[in-house]
């Protein structure tokens, strides 16, 4: 175990290509993540509560339930483990489809395997990071909902409303820009930021 690496950091794989799980298992396991892998969506709530993986990378294009149902799914019931949507379809819809339904990144098939390790260091890095750093501590009505960016939760009365990580930085993109029109590429690369 490296010492930049102290915990060994657990990685759920859900994809129905056998060939690109074994790979990735492979190539993951050189930078010490745990791996556990599933060829479909239908064990993914179970293998969640018993793998308890620090990153979900799921693939979209499923047999049975897509990845954008399961990802839509898991937020609704309160799952905060981030998720990285790896698909074929890279269109810009796509990745905005995805990220407004949970996913925290978006990676387009084919990909560097290198570039997965990267984004997952980083999902795992913000998820250490403080709950309020001093650039987001203002708060932003949104509607009828307040936009807490230091607790990364919406507000209505006494319902609170967690953000996930890609929810958060959707968000925030929009409200650093306010009654701005931004291009779907634009949002995407203010949401990455």
């Amino acid at each position: 175990m490296s010492a930049e690496h102290p915990k060994r950091r657990r990685i759920l794989v859900v994809d129905d290509d056998p060939e690109l799980r074994m790979l990735l298992e492979k190539y993951l396991g050189r930078y010490d993540f745990e791996i556990a892998t599933l060829p479909d969506a239908a064990d993914v709530e179970r293998r969640l509560a018993r793998f308890r993986p620090d990153v979900l990378v799921l693939d979209l294009m499923l047999p049975g339930e897509d990845g954008l149902s399961v990802c839509k799914r898991l937020r609704g019931r309160g799952e905060t483990v981030p998720i990285i949507m790896l698909t074929a379809r890279d269109e810009p819809f796509d990745r905005v489809l995805g990220l407004e339904l949970g996913a925290d990144e978006y990676i387009g098939k084919p990909f560097e395997p290198r570039e997965l390790v990267a984004r997952i260091d980083a999902l795992l890095r913000r998820a250490r990071l403080p709950v309020a750093a001093p650039d987001i501590s203002e708060n932003v009505r949104v509607g009828d909902w307040i936009f807490d960016r230091a607790s990364r939760e919406l507000l209505r009365g006494q319902e609170r409303v967690s953000l996930t990580s890609g929810e958060f930085a959707l968000l925030k993109a929009l409200t650093d820009h306010p009654l701005e029109p931004l291009r779907r590429d634009q949002l995407l690369a203010l949401a990455r930021d």
